[in-house]
This record gives C-alpha cells, structure tokens and sequence, in this order.
C-alpha cells in the first residue's frame, strides 16, 4: 500500500511533533507493508525521491511564509503529480495552504487526516479561514485526533464527531541513536545524576517562562535542550533572575538526547496553553521511564501524564504550583520512581510506535474497503 504524507515541514529541515508523528508512521509501517512517501514545503528547493531512513521525500519550493504558514506555487502540480502513485492521501493539520491544494486538485483518493492541533495563535486570520476549514474537514473521509482530551475539548472536531477516530502518537526506541558510554559519562560529568529536564523548541506556548520563575529559590539543575525564537529572551529572563542553576543547552544530536533523558531525575513540561496538542516529548520522557511534570489545558499532555499516576499534573501559569510539584518529586525519591516505572508501563500499553502503525493500517485498509 502506497501513502502520501502531506505537510508543510519535515526533517531534516525542520523538526517538532508533527514531523516526529509522520517519521514514525513512515518507518514503522515498513514492516506492515505501508510504502511511505513524504511531501513538505523547503527554503532548499524542488526535490523528488530523497531518501531519508527508509522512507523517500519530495520537497516542493517554499516561496514565502505568513502568519507561520508557508505558500508555494509549484506544491500544486507536485501534489497533482504525487497523489496519482498512491492509494492513500494522509494530511497533516493544521495548514491552510494544504485545504487550498486538497481542494485545486481534487482528490479521489481515500483521504486520512490527521489533527495536530487547534489554530490557537491566529485568531484574527482564523475568522477568515473558518469557512475554508470546514469545508475541508467535511471533505475528507476520517478525522484522527491524538488524544481523547483533545477530541472532547476542540470545538472543532465536535462538530465532526462522526467521523474522527483517536489514535495516539507513538515512539519506537530502536529508531533512536543510542548514546555510547563514554557520552554518559561526559554528560554526567557536566550536569550531575539528578537534573530536571526539558526538551523541545523554544516557543511561545512552551511556558518556559514559568519554569524560570520557578526556578527562583531552588538550587536543583534544571536543563533545556533545543532552540526556537523564545531563546534570546529566556536567556535574558534567566540572567534578570540570577538563576545559576539553569543550563540552555541549544540543540543536539539525537544520541545527547537520548543520553539527557537516561540521566535525568525527571521531565518536566510547562506548556500552559492549547497550542500544545500532545507533546511527543512526553511520551518519550515515559519511554525512558522517568517521573513528569505537565500542566492540566485540555489537551494530550495530560493523557500522556497521568496526575498522581505518571507523574504530577499542575495548573497552567502557574509558578508556584510548578515550583511544589519540582520540590515534590526532588525530595521524595520513591514517589519519583513509582511515577516512572508507571510511565513506563503506560508507553508500552498505550505509546509505542507499532501501536500507532498498526492503528492507521486497519484504518488505510478500511478506507479502501
């Protein structure tokens, strides 16, 4: 069976949780028998057939970006072209310049697509976009949100409620570049056996700002790894602070994550509003089997940590609350290890990669049905 993914960024140009959910369906429905295809927007140009892991991309030129969507003239006869090869057509929402190709092309194939998220941030523009939207989500034939939050707290998929199936996005440890021992030690020697943890770009909606905050007082290290346009400012917040205790580590290899999540004492995850859909980054915190620190916006964070199970869920905004939820985790060891040897448990019941794979394939094949 031959898929088509379609969104408006992939690796390894860009990364976040969408293109970590289309890298993951991709290589695990190799052994399924799904023969996967990517097609995204690039600042480097047109391009077909690159082969990324086991799966091939095709790039499409990025003529210009507005209010964080990207525009390309020539992605509507790549698509036109590409979507005659395949049996299935998988978008990835939100992006309205997706509705816009969908729609020009018109599509005969079975169409799957996937909810990433609510437009949360363009509220304005949003008023414009509402009609082309719907029309959108009614054409296509099913809905997959990630999370039963999400489904139930989006007004927008309740209106399509029909036709949305919710199926988690799941992680494969093998995929990941395993640090040597030698890194560990090098990592440990820098930050020490017992740091929070954070991973993920530096955004708006990410509430590291908070974390700061939270971290006034307390002397435990606290680490951020990745980079993103709040990353000058939260510098600046830190050093106006005078925290000492906080490492920006920038962005890394895949091999120093993979070593910061085997080391660190817990996760922590402040995102406090709705533009965090679900937070692959927790569901890898619980691969690794470590304790996590979320906030309660009505969304997939708190379906991956469950409060009191997995770890600790808080207000958003919310500092002080943050800041108890550290030191509770920080000086009682055995609640931090029950927290994480369930989150292990939840990902290999609810998380993995195979799970998810095997998800979407009933779905593709229903479809074709």
């Amino acid at each position: 069976m031959r898929v088509l993914h379609f969104f408006k960024s992939y690796y390894p140009e860009t990364f976040g949780g969408c293109e970590e959910a289309i890298f993951q369906l991709a290589e695990g429905g190799r052994a399924l028998g799904i023969d996967a295809q990517v097609l995204s927007l690039s600042r480097r140009g047109a391009a077909r057939n690159e082969p990324y892991c086991h799966h091939v991309c095709h790039r499409s030129r990025l003529d210009f970006e507005f209010a964080s969507t990207g525009f390309s003239v020539s992605v509507f006869r790549d698509f036109a072209q590409l979507i005659k090869t395949v049996d299935i057509v998988h978008y990835h929402f939100p992006w309205p310049m997706m509705d816009l190709v969908h729609f020009a092309s018109r599509v005969k194939k079975p169409t799957v697509l996937t909810y990433h998220s609510d437009v949360v941030k363009q509220k304005q523009l949003l008023k414009l976009y509402q009609p082309l939207q719907r029309r959108f989500l009614a054409s296509v034939d099913r809905i997959v949100a990630e999370s039963p939050n999400y489904a139930a707290s989006s007004p927008v998929l309740a209106r399509f409620e029909h036709k949305v199936s919710i199926i988690p996005i799941g992680q494969d440890a093998s995929l990941q570049a395993q640090p040597d021992p030698r890194q560990l030690r090098d990592w440990e020697r820098k930050l020490g056996d017992k740091f929070f943890l954070f991973v993920g770009a530096l955004r708006y909606y990410k509430g590291l700002h908070h974390l700061l905050q939270a971290a006034q007082g307390r002397s435990y290290p606290i680490v951020i790894m990745g980079e993103g346009p709040e990353e000058a400012a939260l510098k600046q917040q830190a050093r106006r602070l005078g925290l000492t205790n906080v490492n920006f580590l920038g962005a890394l290899p895949e091999s120093d994550k993979v070593a910061l999540y085997k080391l660190c004492h817990a996760f922590v995850f402040p995102s406090h509003i709705r533009s965090e859909a679900f937070g692959v980054a927790l569901v890898e915190a619980a691969m690794h089997g470590k304790p996590m620190i979320s906030c309660e916006i009505g969304t997939g964070t708190t379906f991956i940590n469950l409060d009191k199970v997995t770890g600790i869920a808080v207000p958003p905004a919310s500092p002080d609350k943050l800041r108890q939820a550290m030191d509770d985790l920080w000086n009682n060891p055995r609640m931090a290890e029950t927290y994480g040897r369930q989150a292990r448990r939840r990902y290999r019941n609810v998380f993995t990669s195979e799970r998810m794979v095997g998800q979407y394939v009933r779905l593709y094949n229903a479809l074709l049905a």
